[in-house]
């Protein structure tokens, strides 16, 4: 990779998503890496002054490790883009699409691209009957990690209806995605943005102890067995590395991004599910990008440093 110069980088973290320690986590990861090259940092944790903040700094880039929202969702973007500021990961246009699981469908199934059907439900109407037949899979339809997703059983302990005070995703948001449930193994697949263009990296499978890859699974070490490179079929596992790859292009993703797989090793091909992309993923010591950079050869530092390079390509000729 080309060796960056010495710049003042600022790493905005923080915030108040649901995702908010996962984000301290992932900015200090940064920033200690950005030091340790020899970079100047500011570490910014975003309040409702951080436009003010950022433009106090004036950094010569922005290493953007928010997750969720209004990190994740276009808005920090769109003020980064309004300031001027020259930002990593994807910009507003393609934020927007990602975080919503039904605009990420429409932009990627048409594609070739195999994801689960289903549709939007009003949570209200649970309680009254199921949208789907059971099993199936609830979750919010711009959240990300995992947060507030339910998978209803036939034996399950929400109830039958779906009880109004079973403690769950619709107790939090009016609308939900319902999709049929994806027996079978759960894979996730790195894309990282290289001067000669984007790669994807390897394929991790994720081994929860108990239960499904939820939040706490992702992120409470010795919850989830990592798996790198996954144990799979070749023609698989190309897969995986051709649909990560084709859903970073078509979203118009950058500097890195990480799509998550469902398959049903009982159906071959046919079992294969893209279940989101992840514009912005987890820069933790647990985090899956910066493992499967590892295994590819790069360590935690030259990571960081590519997706800045990246950024600092797309200064000025960002469309989204």
């Amino acid at each position: 990779m080309t060796e960056l110069p010495k710049l003042h980088v600022a790493v905005l973290m923080g915030g108040w998503a649901n995702e908010r320690p996962v984000s301290l986590m992932s900015g200090e990861g940064v920033a200690k890496a950005l030091e340790e090259r020899g970079h100047r940092v500011t570490r910014i944790d975003m309040d409702r002054r951080v436009a003010a903040r950022l433009a106090e700094a004036a950094p010569d880039v922005v290493f953007n490790a928010l997750h969720g929202v209004p990190g994740e969702d276009g808005t920090v973007q769109g003020m980064m883009d309004l300031m001027g500021l020259t930002y990593t990961h994807s910009g507003l246009a393609t934020s927007v699409i990602a975080i919503d699981k039904q605009l990420t469908k429409n932009a990627l199934v048409p594609h070739g691209i195999p994801m689960p059907g289903g549709r939007i439900v009003n949570s209200a109407e649970l309680f009254e009957r199921d949208p789907l037949p059971r099993p199936y899979v609830l979750k919010p339809v711009n959240e990300g990690s995992s947060v507030g997703v339910a998978i209803v059983t036939e034996g399950g302990n929400y109830g039958n209806p779906i009880a109004r005070d079973a403690k769950g995703p619709w107790q939090e948001f009016e609308e939900l995605l319902a999709e049929p449930y994806i027996k079978g193994r759960e894979m996730t697949a790195a894309v990282v943005d290289f001067a000669d263009g984007p790669r994807a990296l390897a394929v991790t499978e994720l081994k929860p102890k108990s239960g499904f890859y939820d939040f706490d699974a992702k992120y409470t070490d010795g919850m989830t067995e990592h798996v790198c490179p996954a144990d799979l079929p070749d023609h698989i596992r190309d897969l995986c590395l051709d649909y990560a790859l084709r859903a970073h292009k078509l979203l118009g993703c950058k500097g890195t991004s990480r799509t998550d797989f469902r398959w049903d090793d009982e159906q071959g091909e046919d079992g294969l599910f893209v279940l989101e992309t992840n514009t912005q993923p987890g820069m933790t010591p647990l985090s899956l990008v910066p493992e499967q950079a590892k295994y590819a050869g790069m360590d935690y530092g030259e990571l960081v440093e590519t997706i800045i390079a990246a950024a600092l390509r797309d200064r000025g000729s960002r469309g989204g």
